[in-house]
């Protein structure tokens, strides 16, 4: 069993509050967050979408390097993108889509045998279980060919 842990802290009010980030490893060091960063165009902060799409490309390609080892094939570079849509609903907003990108190099695969790997790694990687509520997980997988 693994548990891991990630904290905020936040001053000030609504769109005028700000707040900081930190993860149990220190990757993440009270890393600044609001309004703008999330709704804006602030490139100085993140926010809630962003890191969620990175755990899980994260996690996602972790299962994809895996189960390639399960099935006797050694990864050479898998490169990740998740795209996190924050949409409007109602009063408030709602993650109504995640759109992962995967682009590998994998001696010796069959392009349907990797397909059948990724379109698993997607399904049950842990984040794609736990954000089932998602409406809409896509994922685009590309093999490249040579070593």
């Amino acid at each position: 069993m693994s548990e891991k842990s990630a904290s905020v802290h936040w001053e000030g009010a609504g769109r005028a509050g700000q707040g900081q980030v930190s993860t149990e490893t220190g990757s993440l060091q009270k890393y600044p967050y609001g309004f703008a960063s999330r709704f804006g165009d602030d490139r100085k902060g993140t926010n809630p979408e962003e890191i969620l799409g990175a755990a899980h490309a994260a996690c996602f390609t972790m299962a994809v390097s895996f189960a390639c080892d399960k099935a006797g094939f050694a990864t050479r570079t898998l490169d990740t993108t998740a795209r996190v849509r924050l949409a409007k609903e109602g009063e408030g907003f709602k993650i109504d889509r995640i759109a992962l990108t995967l682009t590998a190099r994998i001696p010796g695969i069959g392009e349907d045998e990797f397909q059948k790997i990724a379109e698993e790694a997607k399904r049950n990687c842990p984040l794609s279980k736990a954000l089932a509520a998602v409406p809409e997980i896509t994922l685009q997988a590309r093999l490249e060919q040579g070593d």
